[in-house]
């Protein structure tokens, strides 16, 4: 009876699908903060049951991707300034500490495999394919907390996942952004090589207070386009 009873877990569902379509068109910007999300125009888009999409859009709700707003439904979650500068604080916290004990316990393999994934994102950045340096990134920091045994600090950043890469799709769309991160990154990778802790928590924080000014002045920008379209 136990085994009749078992779930099949090898495949993902309808719901995880739409999920992450939705989730991924939302961070990289296909919907925008404050567009509304029609539940019948989405049932066309993805090809699923309302059903599917109202569960998928509350799910978005908890992870702050999504709100309801009165009159209106559910629209993609506006960028509040405040919460942005919150969440680049806490990965300041966790990502340096977590590129800390990565110089110290990364092996040989977590290093190779780092680099691997660094000439992805750079593949990716030079062929303008955004939506592939997103996806390799997370691979990135993934590999650095497991490297550093930071399992707890990664379970943290990963609940902010879905606001990070809305963030980080906006940073790194910017003119020359693609260099400049490269720059950054792989002085980090340099410093997990050589084992230095020390340089490798300041090569993250350095990456993440410049990634969080881009992020505050496109904020600031696309704050006072709005106010003159208003």
């Amino acid at each position: 009876m136990s085994e009749q009873m078992r779930v099949d877990r090898s495949a993902p569902t309808l719901r995880e699908l739409t999920l992450e379509k939705l989730r991924g068109a939302i961070a990289e910007g296909f919907y925008r903060p404050g567009d509304r999300l029609i539940e019948r125009t989405l049932c066309d888009q993805l090809g699923v049951s309302r059903t599917v999409v109202r569960e998928v859009l509350r799910h978005l709700e908890t992870e702050g991707l999504v709100e309801t707003v009165a009159h209106q439904g559910p629209i993609v979650a506006r960028l509040d300034p405040g919460q942005v500068e919150e969440i680049y604080e806490i990965r300041a916290l966790l990502e340096s500490e977590a590129a800390r004990a990565c110089a110290v316990h990364a092996t040989p393999a977590v290093i190779k495999q780092l680099r691997e994934i660094r000439k992805e994102i750079e593949d990716g950045f030079e062929k303008g394919d955004f939506s592939r340096v997103l996806h390799d990134t997370e691979r990135f920091y993934a590999a650095m907390f497991a490297g550093g045994h930071k399992v707890m600090m990664h379970q943290v950043v990963k609940s902010l996942n879905a606001r990070i890469n809305q963030l980080r799709s906006m940073t790194i769309s910017s003119p020359g952004r693609g260099t400049e991160s490269n720059r950054e990154m792989n002085k980090l990778l340099t410093a997990i090589a050589r084992h230095d802790g020390d340089a490798a928590a300041a090569a993250s924080l350095e990456h993440v207070r410049r990634t969080a000014a881009i992020a505050m002045a496109r904020l600031a920008v696309n704050a006072v386009e709005a106010s003159a379209s208003a």
